[in-house]
């Protein structure tokens, strides 16, 4: 699912995105109008800017998923996708 999707099928709707993480949108909350992301798809995405496994897990619970931006504030699913680690 893509921004472009979002909004042009919720339009009118203000979405909070997390730059870099479109490929990682797995859905939207209709009930709150979040976005969903993929954590999975969103360490792959920072794996490949070079980060190894470890600091890309790291990056993303320090950085991305602990950050509190109001109620509009993207929800993170636990998915069970399995990440090539090297």
């Amino acid at each position: 699912m893509r921004i472009d999707y979002l909004t042009e099928n919720f339009e009118g709707e203000d979405f909070l995105v997390a730059d870099g993480f479109d490929d990682a949108i797995i859905g939207v909350d209709e009930n709150s109008m979040r976005i969903i992301y993929s954590v999975t798809k969103s360490i792959e995405i920072l794996m490949k800017e070079n980060m190894t496994y470890e600091e890309a897990n790291e990056y993303f619970y320090f950085n991305v998923s602990g950050s509190y931006v109001g109620d509009k504030t993207p929800i993170w699913c636990y998915d069970n996708c399995l990440i090539n680690q090297n």
